[in-house]
């Protein structure tokens, strides 16, 4: 708002409000900064800081819950023999002997007995890059059909080709159109013509475009003109606080 405006205006009364009451603060009454100096300050104390170069800190001594050995006295352990179990040693195992089951006498043929021959599978030879000889599917029989194959007989074959458009039965040698290169003509061009109808589009009467109201558009239970009405009230606007109440004289 302009400073002239602000002198022109007049001052409303309502507006100037003073602090409220969390403005005022009163003084504190713990400690002796800014204490409050109408009341009685006690002593006050602090806690310091622990000191880390004291003699506290090299004391080792043991804490009320130290454990002290039974077992140990001012002369030292007591002569009362102590015993302990302990794993079972393992076997070095230096001579391993076979057992009973590890033979198998029923596998031996008996001796000056004629057996059988015997055969097993080896795994297949491992392959040499040095060994190029070629497997058996390279090879193929060459075929028979036609005559490809200089040493053998071959029956006759023949083959077939395309038809020749010269000296053929169907050769067009008068090189004239044939009859469905002519267009057919419009019989309405040689005889009298047909009447001819086309459809338009649906026309509309001409009438009134504006919108009207139907039967549900009207209240009539709400018309009062005709009949009594009970009194109605409404809730107004909010009025300014800074109106002046009307104050009317009653007389005595």
């Amino acid at each position: 708002m302009p400073e002239e405006e602000q002198r022109t205006r007049p001052m409303i009364a309502a507006r100037e409000r003073g602090p409220g009451p969390g403005r005022y603060a009163l003084p504190t009454n713990v400690g002796y900064i800014k204490h409050d100096f109408t009341k009685r300050m006690n002593p006050s104390y602090t806690l310091a800081k622990r000191l880390e170069d004291t003699m506290f800190k090299k004391d080792c001594s043991p804490g009320p819950g130290y454990f002290i050995e039974p077992r140990i006295t001012k002369h030292g352990v007591d002569g009362t023999p102590s015993y302990s179990v302990s794993g079972r040693i393992k076997d070095p195992r230096v001579f391993q002997p076979p057992g009973p089951g590890a033979y198998s006498p029923e596998k031996v043929h008996p001796q000056g007995e004629r057996h059988a021959p015997v055969y097993s599978m080896a795994a297949r030879t491992r392959y040499r890059k040095r060994d190029a000889v070629p497997a058996p599917n390279s090879y193929s029989l060459p075929q028979l059909l036609g005559s490809k194959v200089p040493n053998k007989n071959s029956s006759a074959s023949y083959s077939m080709t395309a038809r020749s458009k010269t000296g053929s039965f169907s050769e067009d040698l008068a090189k004239a159109p044939g009859p469905g290169r002519y267009n057919a003509t419009d019989p309405n061009i040689v005889n009298h013509k047909k009447p001819a109808y086309s459809m338009l589009g649906r026309s509309f009467m001409p009438g009134d475009s504006t919108k009207k109201p139907g039967p549900g558009a009207h209240y009539p239970e709400r018309v009062y003109v005709t009949k009594r009405k009970a009194p109605t009230y409404s809730l107004g606007i909010r009025h300014s606080e800074y109106i002046t109440p009307l104050i009317v004289d009653v007389a005595d």
